[in-house]
């Protein structure tokens, strides 16, 4: 078996770079290091991973290799590898099978190298490793002890099969912890979004309508950015409660169909489908920019766009222009895959911090208990505090703790009004 296949094993010291300058930006995880390697609760664990490969997963990745786990890597989507990492995480011992702008073959290619090296534990981005060990490769299913999910999209599919019976073993649903939620999705996804944006275009985002497709908490992220940068923020919804949180927190709240009229920018955050239709583009003013921060490139009708436009070229690097029939120009920013990890360097180091402290203390957790039955699990309430309090720590911040006689009155049901 190949132990390794990344664009180019020379890069390997840029790459060890970057890994040195995030892990000095993620203190939480850095600690969790220096235990897992004292303790080694991971040694002999085989761990199969399907994540964007960037500096932070590198980071990841040495301190699951500090607990003893041998990892075999591959990149969750083809155009967010960073390809110097890929090949410092190679040159480390790590099994990478991934690089920047793989075919669709290819990138199940890389996903079946991973699968190859028969994981015990899984670690994914969007479930893509997990549905094919159950579509395609059941035969390595019963040494799978369990996995974790990083994603919403993902989330979302792995409940789906859990629901139809389909999951047969457990993952712990990373992505709905506290300490990833409300921060990786939030003022990851808000800051890397608008920085994907700017690198791609190098607009003016002051003055510009900004419309933000789903308010879920990675679009209020991207929300309250926009607005930060001096843009006027449309959203639109499905939901009436995340429609009615947006106009409580001063957004304009309208259909898709009509924010299409006015909108100069358009960003996805949904998870679902075909969010931005060709009805929708026709209506678009000529210059309208749109761009992508759901997981795959669904979001986006691309089969519509190419379907309404006579030609196309590329402007600069993750810029096309297209011009449909009637001469408008709608200009698409990372080919619609997710513009912060294809069109920038995906979320700062601060905020992956906690996210993917989460994924080694869950992959501990699932070495611990072999025995959990198939289905998606919430994060463990003191895995999800451990991170938050580490997190303080590593910022020199201190908090308040209860006295024994609030410990007992908020534990407690006597006292009343008095």
């Amino acid at each position: 078996m190949d132990e390794f296949k990344v664009k180019d094993i020379r890069l390997a010291e840029k790459g060890r770079l970057q890994i040195e300058w995030a892990s000095a930006h993620m203190p939480v995880l850095n600690q969790i290091m220096e235990r897992f390697s004292r303790e080694k609760p991971l040694e002999g664990v085989k761990i199969g991973a399907c994540l964007h490969v960037t500096k932070e997963t590198g980071v990841l990745v040495e301190v699951l290799k500090a607990g003893g786990a041998e990892v075999a890597l591959c990149g969750s989507n083809p155009l967010s590898t960073q390809d110097e990492v890929a090949a410092a995480l190679a040159e480390m011992g790590v099994h990478v099978y991934a690089w920047r702008g793989e075919s669709p073959d290819e990138y199940y290619w890389c996903v079946n190298r991973v699968i190859d090296h028969e994981p015990m534990v899984t670690l994914d981005d969007g479930a893509d490793l997990v549905t094919t060990i159950h579509k395609e490769r059941v035969e390595v299913l019963e040494g799978v002890k369990g996995g974790t999910e990083e994603t919403t999209t993902g989330v979302i599919r792995l409940r789906a099969m859990s629901r139809q019976g389909a999951l047969k073993y457990p993952i712990i649903a990373v992505n709905d912890a506290y300490t990833k939620y409300l921060f990786d999705n939030r003022y990851g996804t808000g800051q890397s979004t608008i920085d994907g944006i700017v690198r791609s275009t190098n607009v003016l985002l002051a003055g510009k309508r900004f419309v933000v497709c789903g308010y879920g908490w990675c679009g209020r992220g991207i929300a309250v950015r926009a607005r930060g940068m001096g843009a006027n923020v449309v959203v639109t919804e499905v939901n009436p409660l995340r429609a009615l949180e947006a106009v409580m927190d001063g957004f304009t709240v309208m259909p898709l169909s009509e924010a299409a009229e006015i909108g100069d920018i358009f960003v996805t955050a949904t998870g679902n489908i075909n969010v931005i239709r060709g009805e929708h583009m026709l209506k678009m003013k000529d210059g309208a920019i749109i761009a992508n921060s759901g997981h795959f490139n669904v979001e986006i009708s691309l089969p519509d766009l190419k379907k309404l436009s006579e030609k196309k070229r590329t402007i600069r690097p993750n810029l096309e222009e297209y011009t449909l029939k009637d001469g408008k120009r709608l200009y698409l920013l990372a080919e619609g895959r997710l513009v912060n990890l294809a069109a920038a360097e995906g979320h700062p180091s601060e905020v992956m911090d906690m996210s993917f402290s989460n994924q080694a203390l869950c992959v501990e957790h699932i070495v611990k208990n072999p025995r959990l039955p198939p289905a998606v699990y919430n994060v463990p309430k003191e895995i999800d505090e451990l991170v938050a309090k580490l997190k303080l720590k590593g910022m020199n911040i201190e908090i308040d703790e209860m006295s024994e006689e609030q410990k007992r009155y908020v534990s407690s049901w006597e006292e009343g009004t008095t």
